[in-house]
């Protein structure tokens, strides 16, 4: 088997596949163009988000048989036309779920309770206790959409909180245990303090989150997103924060970021000038899941996964 790695990923996978024999191309620096002219020669592809993996860029993979990609989004893969020319696709959520979980607790701890702004304050000498004072979670209710492997690694974590943790999601059922319970979007709209998005990037969730989906909740809430940027609108966020419709968002991805998510296009972006600016949104530049841990633990779901099919 020979195997190309495009994108800088855990060792562990040219390791593992040299122990077992195979041959492995590291080509984090091809272009397209290298990807199509070589292509031909390999049976297994991991990748992250670099190229795109669309009919047009597997036309030349005549002898590929997997692709693996460590995490969970798919997006920049063809599935049909891999189901189509049977060429199998693996992921690993199971490899960064906690390490999302963790990062979203993190990012709503330090909106509840001022820390970014009260850290820089004792920093310029400035002790102001009564403006920093926060707000519990205890009792809130927050909600989940998409409830996968990131939505119920958060839920696990807020169970400790003494939080109402409530879910949705379109294409699950009969999932409500001791740490959640299954709701209606209706049901979300209702209830929640919070809302946390945990839905993959189609064509379904595209501008998902946008000014008549916010218009329909009863109350406040505070809107975190760590799943795909592009599933929100920024302008329309921007507004219900201006108009306190939402109360504050922690926001991991962005829909300015670029296809491989390694950076964002922020020229003459006055939504995003607008987010910088206000002391009730928390940012990070999408490393929720993206700890040393989760690298790892992400190889190595989806070694095993490959060698299941691969190496019996």
């Amino acid at each position: 088997m020979k195997v190309v790695i495009l994108d800088n990923v855990h060792p562990l996978f040219e390791k593992t596949f040299n122990n077992w024999g195979w041959e492995v191309e590291l080509a984090s620096k091809w272009s397209v163009q290298d990807f199509q002219k070589n292509i031909l020669n390999f049976d297994g592809i991991i990748i992250r988000s670099r190229i795109k993996l669309d009919k047009n860029n597997l036309l030349n993979a005549k002898n590929l048989k997997f692709i693996a990609r460590p995490g969970s989004g798919l997006e920049n893969i063809d599935l049909e036309y891999c189901k189509i020319k049977n060429i199998e696709v693996f992921r690993s959520p199971e490899g960064n779920r906690d390490a999302l979980a963790e990062h979203v607790m993190g990012m709503v701890l330090m909106l509840n309770n001022h820390l970014y702004r009260a850290n820089t304050q004792v920093k310029g000498s400035i002790w102001n206790r009564e403006g920093n004072r926060g707000n519990e979670l205890m009792g809130k209710t927050f909600a989940i959409i998409g409830y996968g492997f990131m939505g119920e690694a958060l839920a696990k974590r807020l169970s400790g909180f003494g939080v109402n943790v409530i879910a949705f999601d379109k294409y699950k059922k009969d999932f409500s245990s001791s740490y959640v319970k299954e709701v209606t979007l209706e049901e979300v709209f209702q209830s929640a303090d919070y809302l946390s998005l945990h839905t993959p990037l189609s064509n379904e969730t595209i501008r998902f989150f946008n000014k008549d989906f916010i218009s329909k909740f009863k109350k406040p809430f505070v809107f975190i997103n760590s799943a795909r940027g592009k599933s929100v609108v920024l302008k329309d966020l921007v507004d219900a924060l201006l108009n306190d419709k939402v109360s504050g968002a922690c926001l991991d991805v962005l829909e300015l970021e670029s296809s491989s998510f390694e950076n964002v296009d922020v020229n003459s972006n006055k939504s995003f000038d607008s987010l910088k600016k206000m002391d009730n949104v928390i940012l990070s530049p999408h490393i929720a899941g993206w700890t040393h841990e989760a690298k790892y633990k992400m190889a190595d779901f989806l070694i095993k996964k490959i060698k299941g099919r691969f190496q019996m």
